[in-house]
C-alpha cells in the first residue's frame, strides 16, 4: 500500500488572518469548517499540491510560543515553483519579507521567505524538476 504525506499542522494566531495571508500568495483554501468551541478544521495548499497545511490556531502558552519556531530557526517549508519569477514577483507583492537575495545553487534557485509569524520558507525552482518524480 502506497504511503504519502497528507498534511501537516502549522501553528497560527488566528484563522483568518493565516487565511488571508495565504490566499494573497496564491494558496487555496480546500476545506474550513467549524468544529465549535472556537475550532476549525482549515486547510489549505498550493494549486495541484497534494501535501496540504492544517491551519492549527495556538492554544495556551506552550502553543503559542511556538508560532514562527516549528521550524526551530531553519528553514523548513519549502514552497516548489515551476515559475520562479512569476511566484517571487507574487510573494513579493504580497509584502513577505525576503532575507537575501535569489541565489542559483547547484541544486536550483532559491530565496528565503518570512512568513507573517517568523517561519522560515525557501521558494525553490529545483535544477532538476524530476527530483521529486514530477515533469517540468
Amino acid at each position: 500500500m502506497p504511503h504519502r504525506l497528507a498534511l501537516f499542522s502549522l501553528l497560527v494566531p488566528d484563522y483568518d488572518q493565516a487565511l488571508i495571508f495565504f490566499t494573497s500568495i496564491g494558496f487555496e483554501c480546500r476545506e474550513d469548517t467549524d468544529l465549535g468551541g472556537g475550532k476549525r478544521w482549515v486547510r489549505i495548499a498550493p494549486p495541484h499540491a497534494e501535501t496540504e497545511i492544517l491551519l492549527a490556531r495556538a492554544i495556551g502558552e506552550r502553543q503559542s510560543a511556538a508560532i514562527g519556531e516549528q521550524g526551530g530557526g531553519r528553514v523548513w517549508l519549502f514552497l516548489e515553483s515551476r515559475d520562479f519569477e512569476a511566484d517571487y514577483e507574487r510573494l513579493k507583492a504580497a509584502g513577505v519579507h525576503f532575507e537575501a537575495p535569489v541565489r542559483d545553487e547547484p541544486y536550483g534557485k532559491v530565496v528565503v521567505w518570512n512568513d507573517p509569524w517568523g517561519n522560515r520558507w525557501d521558494l525553490i525552482q529545483f535544477a532538476n524538476p524530476d527530483r521529486s518524480g514530477t515533469e517540468a
